[in-house]
């Protein structure tokens, strides 16, 4: 998922895509260690999204604390 389409999220939607790129993480982890994963890149492209949304929960929750 593209930057500027997070961007377009609600709060509860990055909230909930959150929690999903999560268990999403884990269960790429746990597939690829049992050696059932096809495209480790998969792993470090579901970090890398799971990071750019928690960014933006950040970024939300410094612009309502202001």
């Amino acid at each position: 998922m593209k930057m500027n389409e997070m961007r377009d999220l609600t709060l509860q939607e990055l909230e909930a895509k959150e929690r999903e790129m999560a268990e999403e993480l884990f269960n790429m982890k746990l597939r690829h260690g049992l050696g059932q994963l096809d495209n480790p890149l998969n792993i470090r492209k579901a970090r890398r999204d799971l990071a750019r949304i928690k960014s933006l929960l950040s970024e939300r929750q410094q612009e309502r604390a202001q």
